[in-house]
């Protein structure tokens, strides 16, 4: 049995953030032909929710690079390798003491809470604005985090110096792993989310295909986060404009995501 993982970003998605017409078809034709597919994304659920609504993803959903597995069959979530109440002192310290704003993503009772401290900047501001506040999220003060949350991930963004000087300092912490990229709103910001170490696709990839004995892993990914299920797969296929790493780990270079790289590719790679 075959098995597909999906990164979004960068990936599957092309650079409006959505699955093209011609990707959703292709989509379309794997389910007809019995092939299993899935994503494996450093998104919450919350922020993959209207993305990939009404794409047939019916196979467990892997979210926050690993920490979130949603099964859609049964409404289960589950998690693995969540951040600590040290942790998360740490990385709020970090981000504080820079004046950058850390939002705290917790899900409870499959409710997406995030807490944050005030925001500083008017880029943090219109996140909230015109990101957050047009989810289902619940947004609360930082100061109001109850003990022992579930907490996900953490994640911020901010001018790129600040943002990789945090980075830095994050990233030698030995029980966390910090990912960082240019962020949609352009200009020298940056955007960053922290995990546990432990924390990564591939060991929630590795769980998917034993329990549904898959025995050709496919997975496909463009960055840093992605490196963890290149490691297992059978297959790993990067698209045209993937980081220099991915490439190097993949047994081939493919489209780019802006052009339906990933879709194309499926249709000749299973003659669809």
């Amino acid at each position: 049995m075959d098995m597909i993982f999906f990164d979004l970003d960068g990936t599957l998605l092309n650079a409006q953030s959505e699955i093209s017409p011609f990707t959703r078809e292709t989509l379309g034709l794997l389910k007809k032909n019995n092939i299993a597919y899935t994503v494996a994304t450093g998104r919450s659920m919350l922020s993959a929710k209207n993305i990939i609504a009404g794409h047939d993803f019916h196979l467990p959903h892997i979210y926050n690079n690993g920490v979130t597995v949603w099964d859609p069959s049964n409404d289960s979530l589950s998690f693995e390798n969540l951040l600590t109440t040290d942790e998360i002192k740490v990385i709020t310290h970090a981000a504080m003491t820079r004046g950058i704003t850390p939002f705290v993503n917790t899900v409870d009772k499959h409710q997406h809470v995030i807490f944050h401290s005030e925001p500083k900047h008017q880029v943090e501001k219109d996140l909230i604005a015109k990101h957050f506040n047009r989810t289902d999220a619940s947004l609360l003060a930082i100061e109001t985090l109850p003990a022992h949350s579930s907490v996900t991930n953490i994640s911020m963004i901010g001018q790129s110096e600040d943002i990789t000087e945090i980075w830095n300092e994050l990233n030698r912490h030995e029980h966390l792993i910090a990912y960082s990229g240019p962020a949609h709103e352009g200009g020298n910001y940056r955007w960053m989310d922290v995990h546990h170490c432990l924390a990564n696709k591939g060991s929630a990839v590795e769980a998917l295909t034993k329990q549904f004995e898959a025995s050709n892993i496919i997975c496909f990914g463009d960055s840093d986060n992605d490196m963890s299920m290149f490691e297992l797969a059978n297959e790993a296929y990067a698209p045209a404009n993937a980081k220099a790493p991915i490439k190097e780990k993949a047994n081939a270079i493919i489209g780019h995501h802006d052009e339906d790289g990933i879709a194309k590719f499926l249709r000749e790679r299973f003659s669809l």
